[in-house]
């Protein structure tokens, strides 16, 4: 069923000046699993959180490595995100060919940028339901990227897409301070924890439905799965635990502090009065 006829394609204005096929790509990333990315100086890290349609299927991609120095995690429909990502691909090859450098950042960004807007101007095709997340470090440092359907490109300290994505980016914007000097692993603990904030009650984080991955200064793309990810999550549930045991102390210490008697601080008002 049509919203409206202003719907029909992605080149017709409605008379509020909105492009409803661009909204509806936009709802279509909420609907998928929720992605998470974090920069630091020196560090980009991304984490996912992975979907399996059924209890005997596998669980689906969702970190995809672009070049040594690149990649993207994604949210929304999967086939998209397979062309943009194979676009990417083909650019990055392209630079190391001609130019025999490795592909900006910024550059591989706006090119799927363009592509995207491009199929807002053209009857024929329909936006591209995905988001991406692209990390990448090149000369001018480390980047984090969130791409839109509609060629919108914003650049981040911290950023989160999917479905519930909006508790992630709740605790990042509490933590934003002190993502510029963290370490690798620090970064990682963040992206954790905010990617756990995105989970339903009845799920929790395990090596089967976690990715992580981490590029950086001298250290190329890594995606960790499966078994490679569990340690990440043991130093998450150690570091949470380690939390839980000292906030009723802290509580426990406060309540403890004496208060300082009544009639002593009578006398010492009487005193500054006479003074």
């Amino acid at each position: 069923m049509f919203r409206n006829n202003y719907d029909n394609d992605a080149t017709t204005f409605s008379p509020t000046g909105r492009i409803f096929q661009i909204e509806y790509a936009l709802e279509a990333i909420k609907q998928g699993s929720a992605a998470v990315g974090i920069a630091s100086k020196n560090h980009v890290v991304l984490v996912a959180l992975k979907r399996n349609a059924e209890e005997l299927g596998s669980y689906q991609k969702k970190i995809i490595k672009i070049d040594n120095h690149m990649g993207i995690a994604l949210a929304g429909l999967a086939p998209d995100a397979r062309v943009l990502s194979n676009f990417l691909r083909q650019q990055a090859m392209s630079s190391k060919m001609v130019f025999n450098r490795p592909l900006n950042v910024a550059k591989a960004v706006y090119s799927i940028a363009d592509k995207a807007q491009d199929n807002t101007q053209s009857a024929g095709g329909r936006p591209y339901g995905v988001g991406l997340l692209v990390a990448g470090i090149d000369e001018n440092g480390a980047h984090l990227y969130e791409f839109q359907p509609s060629g919108s490109v914003l650049e981040y300290v911290g950023a989160a897409i999917g479905a519930r994505s909006q508790a992630a980016r709740t605790f990042l914007e509490r933590k934003y301070e002190e993502f510029a000097d963290a370490t690798k692993e620090q970064l990682i603990e963040y992206a954790l924890t905010a990617l756990r904030d995105t989970l339903s009650q009845d799920k929790e984080l395990n090596s089967l439905n976690t990715t992580v991955a981490v590029v950086g200064k001298g250290e190329q793309f890594t995606i960790y799965d499966d078994d490679d990810v569990q340690q990440w999550l043991d130093r998450l549930d150690s570091l949470s635990n380690a939390r839980n045991r000292d906030e009723p102390q802290q509580e426990q210490q406060s309540q403890e502090q004496p208060e300082q008697p009544a009639e002593q601080t009578e006398q010492s008002d009487r005193m500054d009065t006479d003074e």
